[in-house]
């Protein structure tokens, strides 16, 4: 039997994903987060909101961190990390690829990653140690082992126009070494495709904990590997993430030293 914590996140990433399904042919309120190119919505606000006052009112002494400013401390030493709107950009221009995250963690370990995708009526789901699954299908990540035959995903920094690091060089590379480079729009589905074996790696250089959170558990009980980007641990606070199905991560790693300097 799924345990509680399980059954809230799925019910709420559903609410909240069905609400923004709904919202989505509808003109946006936009406005920025300090760059055009980061934006945020109403929705994103609406969608945070219903998923927090879920899971407070099953677990009123939990910690609440979500990406649009949604900042509790709680007293049971756990704490949900939110995504109430995962691919903004592509929502507030009508493109369907977008997502709702949710991830509890305890001391530094995501035991629970919850991704819902309300476009295609996907849903993903983890628990450690208790496998990961796409609506009712057990996810496992691809067997491709080489770079130039793998398909990769990755992100851009919002502040690309004038951050020097802004992952053009990092792409450039790899999309002539490996078999093709996506960017998606939505980092917890790329790493949830990862997961599912759609796509063989991902690297992001700048992500928010609710980028990674809900998605990292997935993608490591699906046989895969999530690292920064020298190999070690990922920071959960401030994540630089390589994720991959485990047998190209140092191949990736590699490139990555190659063209940023080991």
């Amino acid at each position: 039997m799924a345990s509680l914590e399980r059954r809230v996140a799925v019910d709420a990433a559903r609410a909240a994903g069905q609400l923004l399904h709904r919202e989505h042919p509808r003109t946006r309120q936009v406005s920025y987060k300090g760059t055009v190119t980061n934006l945020v919505t109403e929705m994103d606000g609406r969608a945070e909101t219903l998923v927090a006052d879920a899971l407070l009112k099953h677990f009123p002494d939990d910690g609440i961190l979500g990406e649009e400013g949604g900042a509790r401390a709680g007293r049971s030493g756990r704490r949900w990390i939110i995504d109430p709107l995962d691919g903004t950009t592509n929502y507030a221009h009508g493109l369907p690829i977008y997502s709702v995250g949710i991830g509890l963690e305890r001391d530094g370990v995501v035991t629970l990653g919850v991704v819902y995708d309300p476009s295609r009526d996907e849903l993903f789901v983890a628990e450690r140690g208790a496998g990961a699954w796409m609506n009712d299908t057990r996810l496992a990540v691809s067997s491709t082992i080489e770079l130039d035959r793998s398909l990769l995903a990755t992100g851009f920094p919002y502040d690309i126009r004038t951050n020097p690091d802004n992952n053009l060089k990092e792409y450039a590379t790899f999309a002539v070494r490996a078999r093709a480079v996506r960017r998606l729009g939505s980092a917890l589905l790329d790493l949830a495709y990862v997961a599912a074996g759609r796509l063989d790696g991902f690297w992001e250089l700048t992500l928010g904990p609710w980028d990674v959170a809900a998605a990292s558990v997935l993608l490591e009980e699906a046989g895969g590997r999530i690292t920064d980007l020298r190999g070690g641990a990922v920071d959960i606070e401030r994540p630089r993430v390589v994720a991959s199905n485990g047998h190209i991560h140092e191949s990736i790693l590699a490139v990555l030293a190659e063209v940023r300097g080991a």
